[in-house]
Order: C-alpha cells, then sequence, then structure tokens
C-alpha cells in the first residue's frame, strides 16, 4: 500500500469518526452529561494526550518542533484557542444535545463557505462571481435548515435553537482556520495543537466546570462509557492526527474534499438507528449546500479561445 492510499484510508477513517459523532455523542447529552460539562472532559482530556504526544514526538524529531513560540504569536494562539476550541465546541455539543444529527452535519458542510467569507474579511481575499453564488446558496440552504428542518411546535423551537448554535460552531471554526494558517506555517502543527487546546481548556473551564461536577459516573451502563470514550479519544485526538498524517502526503483540498462525507454517514445511520429522518426540506437543503460549497472550492478559470 502506498503513502497516497494510506493518506485517503486515514481521511475515510477521519470522517467515519466525524460522521458517526453526530449520533454517538447525542447518546450521551443530555441524559448523562450537559452538553458543557462534557467539553470540559473531552478538551481536558484531549490535553493531556497532545501534550504527552508532543513530548514524545520532540524527543525523536528535530527542526519546527523544537522551535520557540515568539512574543507575537501567542495573543493569536488564545484567539485560536478562542474560536478554534471554546466557541466552536462548547456552541457544537450545546446545539448537537438540542437539533437532530442530521441538521448539525448539514450545517457543517458549510464551513469551507464561511472559510471563504472569514478570509475576505480578514486577508481580503477576492471572492469570484462564481464564489459569490456559493456563498449564496450554502446561506440559503442552512437558512433552511434552521427555520423550516423541523417539525412545528415547542420541539422545533428547541431545534431551531439548536441549528443556530451548530452554525455559530461552524462559523468560530472557520475563522479559526484562517487564523491558524500562519501559525501552521510557522511552527510543527502539534506544537500549534498543544497550545490551542491549552488556551481552549482555560476558557472552558469556567463555562463548564459546574456541569462538569454534576456528572454521575456510577449511573453510566457500559454503553455510554463507550459512547464517552469514542467522542473523548476518537473524536477528538485520533482524527486531528490521522488529518495532520493525510495532510503530508496529499493537498488541503483533498482533505476538505472528504467533508462531503459526513452527513451521507450520520444520515445512514441516524435513520437505522432511529435516531432522525429525512424531509424534503432537509433534501433540497442539502442539495443547495452541496452545490454551494462545490462552486466555492473549485476555481473556475474563463476559457481562453
Amino acid at each position: 500500500m502506498n503513502e497516497t492510499t494510506k493518506a485517503h484510508l486515514a481521511l475515510i477513517i477521519v470522517n467515519l469518526i466525524y460522521g458517526a459523532n453526530y449520533v454517538i455523542a447525542k447518546e450521551v447529552m443530555p441524559a448523562y452529561i450537559q452538553p458543557f460539562g462534557f467539553i470540559v472532559l473531552r478538551v481536558s482530556f484531549a490535553l493531556c494526550l497532545f501534550w504527552l504526544f508532543h513530548y514524545f514526538v520532540s524527543r525523536v524529531r528535530t527542526g519546527l518542533i523544537h522551535k520557540k513560540i515568539e512574543r507575537k504569536d501567542w495573543g493569536m494562539l488564545a484567539a485560536c484557542g478562542l474560536f478554534g476550541v471554546a466557541i466552536n465546541q462548547l456552541m457544537f455539543f450545546k446545539g448537537l444535545s438540542l437539533t437532530a444529527p442530521i441538521n448539525a452535519s448539514l450545517i457543517m458542510i458549510t464551513t469551507p463557505i464561511l472559510v471563504l467569507i472569514m478570509a475576505a474579511i480578514i486577508i481580503k481575499e477576492k471572492i469570484t462571481s462564481f464564489k459569490l453564488f456559493g456563498v449564496l446558496l450554502g446561506c440559503i440552504g442552512a437558512g433552511l435548515i434552521i427555520w423550516f428542518g423541523n417539525k412545528a411546535g415547542k420541539a422545533g423551537a428547541g431545534s431551531r435553537l439548536g441549528d443556530l448554535l451548530v452554525f455559530i460552531n461552524a462559523s468560530s471554526y472557520a475563522l479559526y482556520l484562517v487564523l491558524v494558517k500562519p501559525l501552521m506555517a510557522r511552527y510543527h502543527a502539534i506544537t500549534v495543537v498543544k497550545w490551542v487546546f491549552f488556551f481552549g481548556f482555560l476558557i472552558v473551564m469556567p463555562f463548564g466546570w459546574n456541569e462538569f461536577t454534576q456528572i454521575e459516573w456510577n449511573s453510566f451502563p457500559v454503553f455510554i462509557w463507550a459512547c464517552v470514550v469514542y467522542v473523548v479519544i476518537a473524536t477528538t485526538f485520533i482524527t486531528y492526527l490521522f488529518n495532520i498524517y493525510a495532510l503530508q502526503k496529499v493537498n488541503a483540498s483533498v482533505v476538505s474534499t472528504y467533508i462531503y462525507t459526513q452527513p451521507v454517514i450520520a444520515t445512514i445511520i441516524a435513520i437505522s438507528f432511529g435516531k432522525d429522518s429525512l424531509s424534503l426540506i432537509k433534501v433540497g437543503a442539502a442539495i443547495m449546500i452541496f452545490i454551494g460549497v462545490f462552486l466555492v472550492s473549485h476555481n473556475f478559470a474563463p476559457t481562453k479561445n
């Protein structure tokens, strides 16, 4: 098996993990762990794993892994911790606890569109007419899911709030991707992520500590323990390491295209276990989002005669 094939296999595993996470994490929340308490558990455990991994990697690697963080970059690392860990994960888990897995997975694939918007605002990246049309389609699709993608009534109102929180999460993560890019160019990826999670941990603690202390560990059946381990280790730690490996072997554009598989995986799992259902609104919105992401992710150069 060549290195490119291994990279694609790693990306398949990553997106299988993410796709299943929409259903698995929802099994835990809010019946056993409240969303913010779950984030404290997730971030603190992942922080320890990343720091340990950085320690062992630094023992056998040289170069960027040992580079000292410059003073001017500490503020940016803190900002990445705020948007890439704290707001991102707090809003996602809170939103997922209120809405349907399929809704959350569809809204999350608007991330490339939101990255383009953030890049245009922050680094003045030019938006072509095709990309602008893609942004419009994606935003309309996400708006349809948030406004009409749930049943009417009290449950629907709660789900609408959940969809909005997931969208805030996607926006925060998009901003993080724009902010972290120059840091990844100057430092080793593991160095960046260990500090991003450190600052993220400091920020989430005041919001989630109370819910964390209310966790009744003795009430967990074996299945819930398995779900918690899956979220903490697989969804947080393994996926990041596999993504880093894949990025070393294939282009970033290849890595980003795999996000298309997450709603498919989430939909299959959710419907198979009776956790969610499809509707014409969701299907129509999904088509709009997919087309929008396609237009945003591709460059359409004018043809020459």
